[in-house]
């Protein structure tokens, strides 16, 4: 049984150079909303960032930082732990920068999310409450500084100030405030350990290490005062206006 041949394809037209060398990729699901696809992969972006943003942007390395002071103040190596402490300064954060991040959800993340801005018009619109809780903590001398560092003219409101430069100020200004606030911390328990070790040397106690005899002393005067209280209070009070 023979079959006739089959007639040969009409070959496809050639596509003229600088039409097909070009590939589109769709963002936008239906109505214009983000695909399922974009938000996760965006959500695992930002889950990697977030530590960084975290440290360098809102009052967390202010917090941990004055807690690890009061600690070593106490002479406590390990006690609380570094997670403990971590723990506090995170949720302290989050309660200090609870109103700066639901206005960042109201006017950047939600019209992203419900399609009426781009990715890049959230991100802008959504770093301004940010930016501005960053400016209303940063000393002008260590936006001067960095904008010298960085060889930059000096803007001329504080909404020319770029994220670069206002990033590492606002971290400077936070160790600043932090270190002020370490040393009044240390200065009582300085006083403990030099009252101890005077006493110990006037009775020729000095193979009694001072450390072992001032530190139920510093606990005493720490649970008396209500430590922590009077440490949280200002800490939360140096971003509210109320410390």
């Amino acid at each position: 049984m023979f079959f006739d041949p089959t007639a040969p394809l009409v070959p496809t037209p050639a596509v003229p150079p600088g039409v097909a060398d070009t590939v589109t990729v769709a963002v936008n699901g239906v109505n214009g909303a983000p695909s399922n696809s974009i938000v996760i992969l965006l959500a695992v972006t930002l889950l990697s960032v977030v530590p960084a943003v975290l440290l360098m942007t809102t009052s967390f390395t202010k917090i941990f930082v004055v807690l690890s002071f009061t600690r070593n103040a106490l002479g406590l190596q390990g006690v609380p732990p570094n997670q403990v402490l971590a723990g506090l300064a995170l949720f302290l954060s989050l309660f200090i920068m609870a109103p700066v991040i639901s206005e960042v959800n109201d006017v950047g993340v939600q019209p992203y999310v419900n399609g009426q801005l781009t990715f890049t018009q959230a991100v802008d619109i959504g770093k301004e409450p940010l930016e501005k809780f960053m400016l209303s903590h940063t000393r002008e001398q260590d936006l001067a500084l960095m904008t010298r560092a960085a060889d930059q003219e000096n803007p001329s409101s504080e909404a020319d100030v770029p994220f670069t430069t206002l990033v590492p100020a606002f971290l400077i200004s936070e160790l600043r405030s932090a270190f002020i606030m370490g040393f009044v911390i240390f200065i009582p328990f300085l006083v403990i350990d030099l009252v101890v070790s005077a006493s110990l040397m006037s009775m020729g106690m000095m193979m009694l290490p001072p450390v072992m005899i001032a530190l139920p002393f510093k606990l005493l005067l720490f649970v008396l005062v209500d430590g922590w209280g009077l440490i949280i209070t200002s800490l939360v009070g140096s971003y509210t206006g109320s410390g």
